[in-house]
This record gives C-alpha cells, structure tokens and sequence, in this order.
C-alpha cells in the first residue's frame, strides 16, 4: 500500500513580521523546514550552473574573486532595478524549484513539509502548494523589529523594502492560514493548534 505523500505548507510573511521565529518553533516540533532564501544564496555560491548564468547575465563582478557573491554590486546594480531584479528571479527559481523537490524527496515521511519563502504569494508559489501560512504584525512592528535586528537601515530602506512586498492586506485573502505575531498574542498556541491539524489531514 503506498504512503500518502507529505503535505506541503508554504509559510511566509513580510520583512519584519517574525516568520523565521514561527518557523523555529516549527523545527523544534521535529517538522523539516526549507528556506527558499537562504538556499537560493546557498546555490548562487555552489551550483556552477547557476554562477555561469548570473555572470552572463549581469557581468563577473557580481562575484568576488574568492567565489563569494558581491552584494555591494548587486545592491547597486540590482536589487535597485526592477527588471534586473527580475531577471535574477528567473535565474534562481529554476534552481531553487530543482533543489526542493530534492529536499522533498529525502522528507517523505513527514506528516508534512513546510517551505519559507518571503515571495510565496508575489512570485506564485502559493498555486504549487497545498495549503499556506501568513506570519503577520502591524506595519509599526515589523519596522521596529527590523531597526532594531539591522542597526545598518534605516526607515527608509524598511519602507522601500515593503514597497516591493505586497501588503498583509492582498495576502490575506490568498492564505489558509493566518498567525498573528503583534507581541500582544502568545505565537506558540497558534502554530501548537496549526501543528496538530496538519498532523490530522491527509493527501
């Protein structure tokens, strides 16, 4: 008889809004959790395939000579540009796509999977995913939080930031599921409760 397959659960949420938090309780709770974007820039330093492309497309000084990425070039020539940062996308989605299904197939025991990403819902993803989670905080703290854990921006850049993001408003309509993280709400019941419906639900 075969095994139903892990449900997979994307979690996202704003700059600032405290997702990584939520997705360390998850962890704690033995659930696997794939970080987009930290394998996104995992793969930007590893995959040869991937390097080729980005130095194609945007020159070999988006790379330092000992192999690392070069932000500070990147942030001047990039991530400022919306079609750049737009092409960059189309580079690391294919990559990002291929190493999940990787990391998927080595989790098929789980219950369920669940999949960090800051752009679930802008670049689409939420359409290949079975159900997903809105980590959300009013704009005030989420701008707080991020001053205080990056001494290096400033409101500004918070704003800017968050402009690129669409807002919790047009998220919410296209999440199953919503955990509020406004320091009033205790964050631990809500994904204890969300644990125990995902353990339930099958494929």
């Amino acid at each position: 008889m075969k095994k139903n397959k892990p449900l997979i659960i994307g979690i996202t949420g704003g700059i600032g809004s405290g997702k990584s938090v939520v997705c360390r309780i998850f962890k704690s709770l033995g659930i696997p959790v794939y970080d987009s974007d930290s394998r996104a820039k995992w793969l930007m330093r590893h995959s040869k395939e991937l390097i080729n492309e980005i130095k194609k497309s945007f020159g070999e000084n988006a790379y330092l000579p000992d192999g690392q990425i070069n932000n500070k070039y990147l942030a001047e020539n990039v991530f400022h540009d919306k079609e750049k940062l737009r092409l960059l996308s189309s580079l690391t989605h294919p990559a990002v796509g291929k190493d999940f299904q990787n990391w998927v197939e080595k989790n098929q025991s789980q219950k369920y999977l669940l999949k960090e990403a800051a752009l679930i819902f802008e670049a689409g993803i939420y359409k290949t995913l079975d159900k997903t989670i809105l980590v959300t905080a009013p704009q005030e703290i989420k701008i707080d939080r991020v001053l205080k854990r990056d001494p290096h921006r400033d409101k500004a850049q918070v704003l800017a930031i968050m402009d690129k993001q669409m807002s919790d408003e047009e998220k919410v309509p296209l999440a199953n599921y919503l955990i509020l993280n406004d320091d009033t709400q205790m964050v631990l019941p809500q994904v204890l409760k969300l644990h125990k419906e995902f353990n339930k639900q099958e494929v």
